[in-house]
């Protein structure tokens, strides 16, 4: 049986952290659906998340038991180019990802069988309400942000998503040590994300002296991959923003 389509889940009106786009769903993603949502789809629940339990199988040989592995967090991923990247380089961590467009989500369920990755779970819902109600303190590793919607209009910027009260959500559900990566490829939004993670107290720039040309920005690390997207951008000289910074 085929998991409730995106389209069917009622979504409160107070939402923030997405806006939904037009797509359609292609055949292989549908069958994706099919055939590996029921395994790597987590439903949402107004509760704390086991992770132990959710990412049961994820455990490779000799990589930690699942009690010990970290787990990290993606908001908004897009067609789960860079997530799938990152997940098989990464096998011993375990990737917490949300996205609410349908052929997103189809798409990166058809990596995941493509691949053969396993330490992937999909939460189709608001991110907000997921880290409001199933990510309880201290319990993540890492948040990955990549190329959030940058509202170019001013009049539109209220609308971004990087504002102060989520990134004091997020920063309060990191572990000490773990870190919060951001990217964006529009400079206005790159210096407003800085303005507002240099602001959280428990927030600490990773960028060094070393970078000085870079004004607080680090470079890309390297689990991050280029997308096609970033590459046709940077040929046509536009610039890349990664920005990092590690709980205290």
């Amino acid at each position: 049986m085929r998991p409730q389509s995106l389209a069917d889940v009622a979504f409160p009106k107070t939402i923030k952290s997405f806006v939904r786009r037009a797509g359609r769903t292609t055949s292989g993603q549908t069958k994706a659906f099919d055939e590996l949502g029921p395994k790597f789809l987590l439903p949402y629940q107004p509760m704390p998340l086991d992770f132990a339990a959710a990412f049961a199988d994820a455990a490779a040989a000799g990589e930690p038991e699942n009690s010990n592995r970290p787990t990290v967090l993606e908001i908004g991923f897009g067609m789960g180019e860079a997530t799938a990247h990152i997940a098989a380089l990464l096998p011993g961590t375990n990737f917490l990802c949300c996205e609410v467009h349908e052929p997103g989500v189809g798409a990166l369920l058809k990596r995941i069988g493509e691949q053969d990755l396993h330490n992937i779970r999909i939460c189709a819902h608001d991110a907000v309400e997921v880290i409001d109600h199933m990510l309880p303190l201290h319990s993540l590793a890492g948040v990955h942000i990549f190329f959030p919607d940058p509202w170019h209009k001013k009049r539109h910027n209220k609308r971004r998503l990087i504002q102060a009260p989520l990134i004091t959500k997020l920063a309060a559900r990191l572990q000490v040590g773990g870190y919060l990566h951001c990217a964006t490829d529009w400079q206005p939004y790159a210096e407003q994300i800085l303005e507002v993670l240099s602001a959280e107290p428990l927030l600490k720039n990773t960028a060094t002296a070393e970078y000085p040309a870079m004004l607080g920005y680090a470079p890309k690390p390297h689990y991050r991959p280029l997308t096609k997207f970033e590459n046709r951008g940077l040929k046509l000289g536009h610039g890349v923003w990664d920005l990092v910074f590690e709980r205290i």
